[in-house]
């Protein structure tokens, strides 16, 4: 079987062999159902491929679509001229660049459908072309716009920047609303929603399916599709790792299922990943390797975010469906695919918010920690190989001089509130420690309490700031953290620790076995 690994143009696909997991039922119920849609999804899930699926569709390119289910319920074949805009070639760190992709694919498409010298701004231009196509054809045109938000999304943290940006797509989209009469589709894509700030406010008759129930599989995989046209790979799968075919499964759905993007909604494989682990017939952090936009880890340190909020919090749809300004991580970080919807109290309509797997989290929690510290991603995953072996041992200082190693030199400049800083690096450790032993992690009153739990031992563990290791050390025997381990057969060990603000670090810490 031929994976289409990197592969987002539709045509390719279907001439070459490629797998096509079959999408165009969906496809055949947007375009019959409406004329102008958004859809956000995170990176690499498959919307460039829906956009090619699109484009192929209303040139009338029939063949194609060859034992498909858009070939039975298509009736009525016309090739349309359709308007592609790709925003995903192109970096944009100035407003020329910007200007410069909007200015060659104009320029592309007035070889086509002519120009008009009096047409001088891009938006001026976009509508002559639109209304041309349309007379010109005697059809009215489709336009498909991927990743629309893309220079948005690298001007965070540049508000003038981010600013120009907005004015100058703002009036090049809003000509699909004045021009509605030449147009019969418009899909635009992105990973983000930035409406209310402004770059939709003038194309405010676009439809949000990015929560809609009916389309939530138009681009990822399901678990029956992965049954459906991928079941010879997952006994390969299964084969090539030495696993049975039940415990393949269950990896498989750890590693990369889990996407929820309505409260209802069936888990979504990542598409990238999944073709990935089938190709390779091998497990890996395939989405989370191609890279994580620091963007994100901007905007968590900009607003001193704490992180152990990232699962916790409850957040209205409103905040997930539109990104509010530079300063609110969640939404974005939500949109970007590195959290998704665990659970939705319909009387209050606020939604609680995890991470959607173990690719996601673990990668996640790896690429933040040298952010944090000192330390680069080498050092970083090499000590918590040594901490989790210390734990399992039962060697408490030499677990507590690692953890030192953490906290040591940490510039000044990545610390603006000392103890939030402190319980971010113990979160960030914990939550790495946790893929190998069992650990659960609190937090309340200003202190920390962590759990710790291996074969052999049972830690638990008290950290202050500016306290002492004999208070923190007194709380847990206080407060009886203990206590639901009294008649465990296992070991123990209760550790008070303190941290200096003066020593940036961990100064002293007790054990008591």
């Amino acid at each position: 079987m031929k994976y289409p690994i990197g592969i987002q143009n539709f045509e390719k696909i279907r001439r070459d062999g490629y797998l096509y997991i079959d999408k165009t039922e969906l496809v055949y119920k947007l375009v019959n159902g409406g004329s102008y849609y958004f859809l956000s999804r995170p990176r690499r899930f498959g919307k460039s491929l829906l956009i090619s699926t699109l484009e192929a569709y209303f040139q009338g390119k029939k063949e194609l679509f060859e034992g498909l289910a858009m070939e039975r319920m298509e009736k009525d074949w016309t090739a349309r001229p359709v308007l592609h805009i790709d925003l995903n070639i192109e970096r944009y760190n100035t407003p020329e660049s910007l200007n410069a992709i909007l200015n060659n694919t104009l320029s592309n498409w007035e070889k086509v459908y002519g120009c008009d010298p009096t047409e001088t701004s891009l938006s001026l231009r976009l509508a002559g072309i639109i209304r041309r196509a349309h007379e010109q054809t005697g059809h009215r045109v489709a336009i498909l716009v991927d990743e629309y938000d893309k220079p948005l999304l690298q001007a965070i943290g540049n508000k003038p920047l981010q600013e120009e940006f907005r004015n100058m797509l703002k009036p090049f989209y809003g000509v699909l609303k004045t021009l509605d009469g030449h147009i019969r589709f418009a899909m635009l894509t992105g990973v983000t929603k930035f409406g209310k700030v402004s770059v939709f406010s003038d194309l405010n008759n676009l439809n949000d399916i990015s929560m809609d129930n009916r389309y939530v599989s138009l681009c990822g995989i399901t678990e029956s599709e992965i049954h459906r046209y991928m079941e010879e790979g997952l006994h390969e799968l299964a084969e090539a790792q030495g696993m049975d075919y039940d415990a393949a499964c269950r990896k498989l759905r750890e590693m990369y299922d889990g996407y929820h993007f309505t409260p209802e909604s069936e888990g979504i494989y990542n598409p990238f990943s999944l073709l990935n682990t089938f190709s390779k017939r091998k497990f890996g952090s395939y989405w989370f390797e191609t890279g994580t936009p620091t963007y994100l880890v901007e905007l968590l340190k900009q607003s001193n975010f704490d992180l152990e909020h990232l699962t916790d919090s409850e957040v209205p749809e409103s905040v997930l469906n539109n990104v509010y300004g530079d300063d609110k991580p969640i939404p974005v970080i939500y949109q970007s695919g590195y959290l998704t919807i665990r659970d939705y109290d319909k009387e209050f309509g606020l939604y609680t918010l995890d991470f959607p797997n173990k690719e996601v989290e673990e990668g996640f929690m790896e690429y933040l920690l040298p952010w944090y510290t000192s330390l680069d991603g080498t050092e970083s995953q090499a000590i918590i190989k040594k901490l989790v072996r210390d734990i399992r041992s039962g060697d408490v200082d030499a677990f507590m001089i690692r953890l030192q190693s953490f906290m040591a030199d940490t510039p000044y400049e990545l610390i603006r509130d000392r103890e939030l800083h402190y319980q971010n690096v113990l979160f960030i450790v914990f939550k790495l420690l946790g893929f190998y032993v069992r650990a659960e992690y609190h937090t309340s009153r200003g202190s920390i309490d962590t759990v710790l739990q291996t074969d052999r031992f049972v830690y638990v563990m008290e950290f202050k700031l500016e306290g002492s290791a004999e208070e923190a050390l007194r709380q847990i025997e206080d407060r009886q953290y203990a206590a639901p381990f009294a008649t465990d057969s296992r070991e123990t060990i209760l550790v008070g620790v303190n941290f200096s603000a003066q020593a940036r670090n961990i100064d002293r810490w007790i054990v008591r076995r």
